[in-house]
Order: structure tokens, then sequence, then C-alpha cells
């Protein structure tokens, strides 16, 4: 019997390669505002979120530290593409859509509900999620580094010169779409983000009890993920008319900063009770990934160019349920 034998190269080079198309396809594939048929968008994207996943991943696992700093550098990358990449947080008519209408704010020169929305959608979605599920799949490699130097830098590299060109061509399309103050107000906030997560940070002491089930966990995720993407279907953006909840801006704020710190409480006092392990981080995982799973059925697609409704269903549907193949098998790794 001829036994085939894997390159030692290419398995090293998996996660890497998987979290390079897997930020992408999740950030905006399976959030359904483009079509799986669009390979081109793919591509273009990989340089933004791809590296902007991996690099972020890459450089907390080099210095020894976890997903609270994960989550804060997420945070950093959300606010920065929002501001100067794409700068939705200034644009009254991103996609054909009044997305600062609703909670607009003079002063700031943008919207509550969006920030809030959009810097959650980033944190989450475009980094956190692929980053847990490739790490789940990596196995015994789940917090070394996947690249040796060079490639590290190479990576950051990548990312530094498309996000250079980025801000350069949204402001050579659309101009300044804010006030100096407010772009300032933008760097501070990233800057801030970057040093808190690169504070040392000391070991938490072991909570009491046992950490719930990965199912009462993965029940949890979808609950909170129903209420994020729920909570910015508004009249206003049409961009979700299947799922619109009537409600004042100010609620709406309300809820998204009640829902951050009760998921933030939770999940940090569970994963320091006894039993937490690596099939409680892919439950998290997964239930945000089966959110957006769901949300793209009736979520309009943003693209420039016209999508058929048989496309867009069809394509949500493949996208579902190849986000469920890969959650079945990083389950099994998990259970291996």
């Amino acid at each position: 019997m001829t036994t085939i034998q894997r390159s030692p190269r290419l398995v090293r080079a998996a996660p890497v390669i998987g979290l390079l198309l897997l930020a992408p396809l999740v950030a905006e594939f399976l959030m359904g505002n483009f079509p799986i048929t669009n390979v081109a968008v793919l591509l273009s994207m990989i340089p933004l979120y791809g590296t902007g996943a991996l690099f972020i991943r890459e450089a907390v696992r080099r210095t020894g530290r976890g997903w609270p700093a994960m989550l804060a550098f997420g945070l950093a990358y959300g606010m920065f593409e929002e501001a100067f990449l794409t700068q939705t947080l200034w644009d009254e008519n991103w996609a054909d859509t009044r997305i600062l209408d609703y909670g607009y704010m003079p002063a700031l020169g943008t919207a509550l509900p969006w920030i809030l929305f959009m810097t959650g959608v980033h944190t989450i979605w475009s980094i956190s999620v692929p980053i847990a599920i490739m790490e789940t799949l990596a196995g015994a490699r789940r917090t070394t580094p996947w690249l040796k130097k060079r490639g590290f830098w190479t990576v950051a590299v990548i990312f530094a010169v498309y996000s250079v060109i980025g801000v350069a061509t949204t402001a050579a399309g659309k101009g300044l779409l804010t006030g100096p103050v407010q772009y300032i107000g933008a760097a501070v906030v990233v800057a801030a983000l970057v040093v808190l997560g690169l504070r040392p940070r000391p070991s938490a002491p072991t909570a009491k009890g046992k950490a719930p089930s990965p199912w009462a966990v993965f029940a949890f995720a979808l609950a909170a993920g129903a209420i994020f993407v729920l909570l910015y279907a508004v009249d206003p953006t049409g961009l979700s008319p299947w799922l619109t909840i009537p409600l004042p801006a100010w609620g709406s704020v309300l809820i998204y900063l009640a829902l951050f710190v009760t998921v933030g409480a939770l999940v940090v006092r569970w994963s320091h009770r006894s039993g937490w392990s690596d099939a409680h981080r892919l439950a998290l995982a997964a239930g945000a990934m089966l959110t957006y799973a769901w949300h793209s059925f009736p979520w309009e697609p943003v693209t420039t160019e016209p999508v058929s409704q048989v496309v867009d269903l069809t394509s949500n549907a493949i996208l579902t349920v190849g986000a469920i193949v890969l959650l079945v098998i990083a389950a099994r790794r998990v259970s291996t």
C-alpha cells in the first residue's frame, strides 16, 4: 500500500494560508456583503483582512500574550479600518445607505450605533473568530508562532503598504469626509488600544466553580450574536429590511454597551474556572460564526454591481454549509 507523504513545509504553512483566506471569507462573504462568485473581491481583501488577522495573531503569540491582547488589537484594527481606510465612520451615504442617520451626533461627526456595530464586527468576526477557528485546527501549535521572523515582518509590511494605498485611494476618491479633530481623535483611540494590548497582564486567579458545558457556551454565543446583529437592523440603513427593530438610537447604544460588558465579564469569569478548554473557545467562535451564517440571508449585499436574489441566496447557502463543515472538522480536532 502506498503511503501519501505530506510536505512538512506545507503542513507548517497550512494554518497561515487558512487564516489568510478565512478572515476575508468570514468578514465579508459569510456576513452576506458579497457573493462567493466574486473571487476578485476575495483576493483583493486578503491583504486587508488576511494579513491583518495574521499579523495580530503572530504579534500576540510571539510576545506570549493571550486573548485580552488579541481583542484589544482587533478593536484597534476595526477603528483604524472604518476611520481611515473605508471612512465609513464619516461617510453619510456609504454603499448608498444612510448609515449615519441613526443616532448621528454632529459634535462627533458620526453616529455611536454605527461605531459600536462596526468595531464589534471587526473585533469579533473579522479578527477573533478566524483566529480562534484556525488555532483550533492547528492543534498543538495553537499558541505557538506560525511564521519565522522574516515571514512575520513580510506580513507586517504587506498590511502597512496596503493600508497606505487604501487610505490614499479613499482620500483621493472621496476626499476628507470630516474635520482634523475627528481623525486625530480616531488615531488617539487606535494608539490607546494598541498600548492597552501591549501592557503585561498578570495571571488572573482561578475562579470558584466549574465552567459551563461547551454546548451552553455555544448557545450563549448564539444568543449574544443575535442581539448584536439585530440591534443594527434599523430602517435608515436599508441593509436588513427583514429584521427591522424600531428602537431609539440611545436605546441601541445602551444595549450594545450592556451586551459588551455582560459578555466580557461572563467569558472572563468562565475562562478562569476549572474545566475551561479548547472546546469552550471553539464554542464561542462557532456561535459567532453561525450568527453570521443565518444573518447573511436577510442582509442585503453591498456590491456596486447588482446581485440577483438567486445568486445571493445560493451563495449564502454554500457559505453556511462550508462554515458548518469547518466547525465540525474543528470539533473533531478538539475531541482527538
